[in-house]
């Protein structure tokens, strides 16, 4: 097995407390191979199990312990990481994680869909949620929030790299679902080739936060799709890795 390259990490740029880490990896400082290559931290896309053990590994070294890996479905779901409920449910099935434990490492994995990360002002909790079209569309941003237990105008959220508009196309179907929901989404779609239309996450996950209270969302779009040298794209190359985006509370160990 080769040696890693030199990882790359992009941090949250957000006014959040000294105590809080967050950041989102990028392709760069693994080991995986070829259409994988190479911090593929993704255990479900078909990579070499080895692999993916030692990327998590190099990514361990920056935590505090081990992050809990859900198993994502593009749903809903929003779990509660209380330390030593992993050795019941070592992968529970969910697309959102929070917690108000310290030295706690809350992740999730994308390669396309929106990452969100979440603290609240003072620094006593933090989330991480997996927010692809259909994750937004029936609400997994809002249920992260309403699980953290906290007023919606203290939490702060950061949104890190994630498809642009420019590169996500989508059906007349998904855009209708979301003006449904929510009629100012339609402000988040342009017109694309015949019927499609290009949505843009960034702005319908404003819009979904901003409609339930939270207003402090940070984060300029990164886009997956358009650089290939430093991020996954499912849309892009079909069989890829994934990144993960991490944060925690640090406290006394």
């Amino acid at each position: 097995m080769p040696n890693p390259e030199p990882l790359e990490r992009v941090f949250a740029d957000w006014p959040a407390p000294n105590h809080i880490h967050a950041f989102s990896t990028t392709r760069k400082g693994g080991v995986s191979q070829k259409g994988y290559t190479s911090l593929n931290l993704g255990a479900r896309c078909g990579d070499d199990p080895q692999c993916v053990a030692q990327n998590r590994r190099q990514i361990e070294q920056f935590c505090p312990r081990p992050p809990l890996w859900l198993h994502q479905v593009h749903g809903t779901e929003v779990y509660e990481w209380i330390p030593g409920a992993e050795d019941e449910m070592p992968s529970p099935q969910a697309d959102a994680i929070w917690t108000q434990q310290a030295n706690t490492v809350c992740a999730v994995l994308t390669a396309d869909c929106l990452p969100v990360l979440f603290c609240d002002q003072k620094g006593t909790r933090v989330g991480a949620a997996h927010a692809g079209w259909k994750g937004l569309l029936h609400g997994v941003l809002e249920r992260t929030v309403d699980s953290m237990q906290c007023a919606p105008g203290q939490i702060l959220a950061w949104m890190g790299p994630a498809i642009s508009q420019a590169a996500f196309e989508v059906g007349p179907e998904v855009r209708e679902a979301f003006m449904a929901v929510q009629a100012q989404s339609e402000q988040a779609f342009i017109p694309g080739k015949g019927d499609r239309w290009h949505a843009d996450l960034y702005a319908l996950a404003r819009m979904r936060l901003a409609a339930i209270g939270v207003h402090h969302v940070f984060g300029e779009p990164i886009c997956t799709f358009a650089d290939d040298q430093r991020f996954y794209s499912f849309r892009r190359d079909g069989t890829t890795g994934r990144m993960a985006n991490l944060i925690w509370m640090e406290g006394p160990v």
